[in-house]
C-alpha cells in the first residue's frame, strides 16, 4: 500500500510574496484547509531536492488552490519549484466509508472478471465528470476502458492484489 499520496501540482507562481498556483489531483480541494505540511517533489529537476513545507496560507481561485509556504517569502525562492507535486503521507489523507479504496493502493492490481477469466492489470484511473474511468493494460496489450460504476467495478479483494469487474458488453470490443 502506499505510504503517500499526491494532492497537487504547482503550475505556477502567484504574486511576488511567494505564493503559487497548484492544480489540485485530489477528490476534495477544500482538504488543503486543514493541512498543515507537505512534501514538495521534484519530477524531472535534478537541481532541486524533495522537501517538507508547512502551510501558512490558503486561497481558491477557479478551479485552482493558491498556497503559501513559510519556507518561502518571495517568488525567487519559489520559482524553482513550479511544476513540483506535492504529496502527503497516509495519515494525513481523507478518512475512508465502509467499501471505499484509495486508487493509488490499487493501481497495479489484477483484474479479474466476475467468472473468474483474468483480463489484465489495472494500469490507471482516470478522472471524469460522470465518473472515474478504470484503465485496464489486458494481457495481450490492448488497454480497455471500463466506466467506474458499481454494476461494472465489483471491488478489490485488497490481500490478494485484484480488482473484481463485470464486463459489460462491449467493453472489450476491439
Amino acid at each position: 500500500m502506499e505510504e503517500r499520496f499526491r494532492v497537487g501540482v504547482i503550475t505556477q507562481t502567484h504574486g511576488i510574496a511567494g505564493e503559487v498556483k497548484v492544480f489540485p489531483t485530489t477528490e476534495d480541494p477544500a482538504r488543503f484547509k486543514i493541512l498543515k505540511e507537505c512534501y514538495i517533489v521534484p519530477v524531472d529537476n535534478p537541481k532541486i531536492t524533495e522537501m517538507k513545507a508547512h502551510i501558512s496560507g490558503v486561497k481558491f481561485f477557479k478551479n485552482m488552490v493558491i498556497l503559501r509556504f513559510k519556507e518561502f517569502i518571495n517568488i525567487n525562492e519559489i520559482e524553482p519549484y513550479v511544476k513540483c507535486e506535492l504529496w502527503i503521507d497516509r495519515e494525513q489523507a481523507i478518512p475512508l466509508e465502509e467499501g471505499q479504496f484509495y486508487i493509488a493502493d490499487v493501481i497495479g492490481f489484477d483484474v479479474v472478471d466476475d467468472e473468474g477469466n483474468r483480463i489484465g492489470k489495472l494500469t490507471d484511473v482516470l478522472d471524469n465528470p460522470a465518473n472515474d474511468i478504470y484503465e485496464i493494460t489486458g494481457d495481450d496489450g490492448h488497454v480497455y476502458l471500463f466506466p467506474g460504476i458499481k454494476e461494472c467495478i465489483l471491488g478489490p479483494d485488497m490481500d490478494n492484489k485484484i480488482l473484481h469487474v463485470h464486463v459489460l458488453d462491449g467493453l472489450m470490443d476491439l
